[in-house]
């Protein structure tokens, strides 16, 4: 399904995409770990990597693929694997289901949605 309109809001972090009346606000956190990519989906079922640390990554543009996909680059250097408007959409009406899953996948791995940071005390 092919939205009727996408707008990228930088303050609040959010792709907005619009199916006629249904309006759904995208997290770039949320797409950026669900990335279509290889990188994070893997070769196959049970071969997909835990994102994490992701909670501050930024959207710094999007690039049409054809008339079929988007092209999602981030702050953190991932630019691969193509979003394409069934996937989007997948996304989109399935947010609540999936990001409760991501959080119960980071919980039992023992990882955080921040980014790692360095006490520079632990250091000395």
């Amino acid at each position: 399904m092919i939205p009727t309109s996408i707008k990228v809001k930088n303050i609040s972090k959010v792709l907005e995409l619009s199916y006629d009346t249904q309006v759904y606000d995208l997290p770039y956190e949320y797409l950026r770990v669900y990335s279509p990519s290889a990188e994070v989906r893997g070769h196959g079922v049970g071969n997909e990597v835990l994102q994490y640390g992701k909670k501050d990554v930024t959207l710094l543009r999007i690039e049409p693929a054809g008339n079929y996909a988007l092209k999602l680059v981030f702050d953190d250097g991932h630019d691969s694997g193509l979003y394409d408007w069934n996937y989007l959409h997948h996304l989109a009406v399935n947010q609540q289901t999936l990001w409760a899953e991501y959080l119960q996948k980071l919980a039992a791995a023992g990882k955080s949605r921040e980014s790692a940071t360095i006490n520079i005390k632990e250091l000395k």
